[in-house]
């Protein structure tokens, strides 16, 4: 008894499986116990293996996607955001839009979720095996003008159009300068129709030329995001503001009364 169990456990160390040997022996105890069939008890063992290994991949793609923090759609209340349609974002995160290599820009003011939900639906994409990364406008501009003076920038590009999905979050926060309006151009073109891109900006589409310093290259990169794409338009209060005025940050003006 004791030579096959060294031998089972050789096996599972064989297969490359790290739950199995860990569960094992209480699910032997519990089949020999509850006179499970042995198909059963096959099948409990490698669910937990399959349960695992999936966990533990979901687990690794997110830390190498490089997410500001973890959210779920779950834990976004749509009931503060009414602008929204929970059946969209739902349809959404069956990521037909990652199949087709579409495009998803989330529009609105700041504190509104846009990010929460663009996370949300790239940890659902890891979760079907998609790869993702994530980045900050901001930081994709130092990112590559520091790529530029290395001379990385081509490899730095080819990196950015590898991911299924990229996020580029806050858009519009800040005016790019020109090298920078021009990288971005080139990324938007490279992942054209052949990987997807969420966008988050709080700015319209009309206010683009401002964000770029042209016009015409503003037109250029919404022609391709918009061709195959998805925009989502929030408009509502903040999170931020809310929770702030939940705990007494902002007191009423009682002059507010008389006023009107």
């Amino acid at each position: 008894m004791i030579l096959q169990h060294e031998r089972l456990k050789e096996t599972f160390a064989e297969f490359g499986w790290s739950r199995i040997p860990e569960v094992f022996d209480a699910h032997a105890e519990e089949a020999a116990k509850l006179n499970i069939p042995y198909l059963e008890f096959l099948d409990k063992l490698l669910q937990e293996e399959i349960a695992y290994k999936q966990d533990r991949f979901v687990r690794m793609r997110t830390r190498m996607a490089n997410f500001p923090y973890h959210r779920t759609l779950e834990a976004y209340d749509f009931s503060f955001q009414p602008s929204i349609d929970e059946r969209r974002i739902r349809d959404l995160a069956t990521l037909r839009f990652v199949e087709n290599r579409e495009n998803l820009i989330f529009l609105g003011p700041p504190g509104t979720g846009k990010t929460h939900l663009a996370v949300a639906l790239a940890i659902e994409a890891i979760k079907h095996r998609y790869t993702v990364y994530f980045i900050t406008a901001h930081d994709l501009v130092q990112m590559l003008q520091q790529a530029y003076v290395n001379q990385t920038i081509k490899q730095k590009m080819k990196a950015l159009s590898k991911p299924s999905l990229l996020i580029i979050d806050e858009i519009g926060y800040r005016k790019m300068e020109e090298p920078a309006a021009h990288f971005f151009f080139q990324i938007v073109s490279e992942r054209y129709e052949s990987g997807s891109i969420i966008l988050t900006s709080n700015k319209s589409y009309g206010s683009w030329g401002d964000i770029f310093g042209d016009s015409v290259l503003a037109t250029a990169i919404l022609d391709r995001l918009l061709h195959h794409s998805t925009t989502v338009n929030i408009k509502g209060e903040s999170y931020r503001v809310k929770e702030k005025k939940k705990a007494g940050f902002f007191k009423p003006d009682p002059q507010a009364h008389e006023k009107e």
